[in-house]
């Protein structure tokens, strides 16, 4: 904004123009990059209000437009709600029903950045190589019909390149999901399916494009009838697209925007030169002990987070596991990694969030690598602190096995909830013992690490967990008896 229009007194958010466009306009990215955005314009103005694509829902669109785009946060503090209206946003775009309008947006020289929200399984690029997974099927659908793409990495490309031939600076590409060094990811991705259909659009991507790395944080429960409702209450209004999270907040960002960027530090983010560190801090400390909590609540009966860590032994169970983890990184400076684990537990006992372990329990096999799996190669093969990462994996492979009959069908009622579940059902059909268990989920292809795989100790680390928990009829008090052996151990 002007030193003129602040003079005039004029609403930074009224004035405010599209220079965001947002990719996958869920429950997080409403309340996290959006509110961050929201802070900035309010702080130091800008053109930088969010057009908000969704890629397959349409319901979240139509909701968000009919309200100019404004939404409700609501924060559950643990002495009661606190509501606050986000005005950031533009409009939405429903993809799903007509890709040109998203690709208009990517083509106006007035959006210089991109950002992203649409989980691990929408990429489509396998983390050991960097190059797309051509039978992924939003890649396979966009290679076909590249000027008619369907799927993220096929957005991007034809957005740049309607850039390229136009002549209009590129846009800076940001992914805000939880993948290690995602700007790394996400520009090795780009740039391979980009010269998959055109070599010189892939190279000029390569020397042109920023794709900085972030870190982000906030637990984002989805939403319920009490979020509508005390939206209304707080607010005095319906508010079909209000969200509620937890009252803490982070986002780690790499300072590399070659077109400007939102005064998103005046929000309250931290712009660094590397962001690695603090991911790794996330993904292991915070999201490991999420993936740890999720199975053995599944397992142990508990729906939500704040019921499992309502229990003292599971709470010590996954304050041992940050202690574990935390020993597999670097020290970093200014953080103390025992007072982050401590305020990693007071956050997942807040009483007020509803979290269910079934929503974290989703996509195992996208989360394992980077959560557990990657931090466990980092420790000897007979480290005592493996115990957590084994307990964790056999947690999950004892949920799909007890959501997998002997046959190969899917119980009632139960979902497998992953991008791999034909593969994990074909496993586990007739896998009945935990070496049998073991042994067929360890050889899905592209996922356990060959260090881990190739590791006896590792093998009979995670064995053992499994045994115990698929032991009897009772699940509950199986995975009570494995958490309580890990914290004796």
């Amino acid at each position: 904004m002007t030193e003129a229009g602040k003079a005039e007194g004029q609403d930074p958010q009224k004035s405010a123009r599209p220079g965001i466009v947002h990719i996958g306009i869920g429950a997080f990215h409403r309340a996290h990059q959006a509110v961050y955005t929201d802070a900035a314009i309010k702080a130091e103005g800008g053109d930088w209000k969010i057009i908000g694509v969704s890629l397959r829902s349409t319901d979240i669109v139509d909701a968000l437009n009919a309200q100019n785009g404004d939404f409700t946060v609501i924060e559950r503090h643990p002495d009661g709600p606190k509501a606050q209206r986000i005005t950031s946003m533009s409009r939405a775009i429903a993809a799903a029903r007509d890709i040109q309008p998203v690709l208009d947006a990517l083509a106006d020289p007035a959006i210089r950045i991109i950002t992203i929200t649409v989980t691990e399984k929408a990429y489509g690029i396998d983390r050991a190589s960097g190059q797309v997974v051509v039978d992924h099927p939003s890649i396979k659908h966009d290679l076909e019909n590249p000027r008619q793409p369907s799927g993220l990495l096929g957005i991007l490309v034809e957005g740049l390149r309607l850039r390229k031939e136009a002549g209009t600076e590129p846009f800076t590409v940001v992914s805000c999901d939880n993948l290690p060094s995602n700007g790394v990811l996400l520009r090795n991705g780009v740039i391979d399916f980009a010269r998959r259909i055109d070599v010189a659009l892939g190279d000029w991507i390569a020397q042109s494009v920023s794709f900085p790395s972030t870190m982000v944080d906030r637990i984002t429960p989805a939403s319920t009838a009490s979020t509508y409702a005390d939206a209304k209450r707080l607010l005095g209004q319906d508010d079909p697209a209000a969200i509620e999270t937890e009252p803490f907040s982070q986002w780690v960002i790499e300072d590399d925007f070659p077109n400007g960027r939102p005064a998103w530090d005046a929000g309250g983010a931290v712009m660094v030169k590397d962001v690695e560190p603090y991911e790794l801090m996330k993904l292991r400390m915070l999201n490991g002990s999420h993936s740890l909590i999720a199975y053995m609540g599944q397992l142990g009966g508990c729906r939500y987070v704040r019921d499992a860590m309502a229990d003292a032994d599971f709470a010590k169970l996954v304050g041992l596991h940050m202690k574990n983890a935390a020993a597999t990184m670097q020290p970093l400076p200014g953080i103390d990694f025992a007072q982050y684990g401590e305020d990693l537990l007071d956050r997942f006992r807040n009483p007020e969030i509803a979290h269910e372990t079934r929503q974290i329990a989703m996509d195992g096999t996208e989360k394992l690598p980077q959560r557990i799996f990657a931090p466990a190669c980092e420790l000897k093969s007979n480290s005592v602190e493996l115990g957590t990462f084994a307990l964790c994996c056999a947690a999950w492979m004892a949920v799909m096995r007890q959501r997998i009959d002997a046959a190969g069908s899917v119980n009632a009622a139960d979902d497998i909830n992953d991008p791999r579940a034909t593969e994990i059902i074909a496993a586990l059909t007739n896998a009945q013992s935990p070496s049998e268990i073991y042994d067929s989920l360890a050889a899905l292809p592209n996922w356990m690490p060959e260090q881990l795989k190739s590791n006896a100790s590792w093998r009979d680390a995670v064995m053992a967990r499994l045994a115990v928990l698929l032991s009897g009829d009772d699940v509950n008090a199986a995975a009570r008896a494995a958490m309580a052996q890990e914290i004796a151990s």
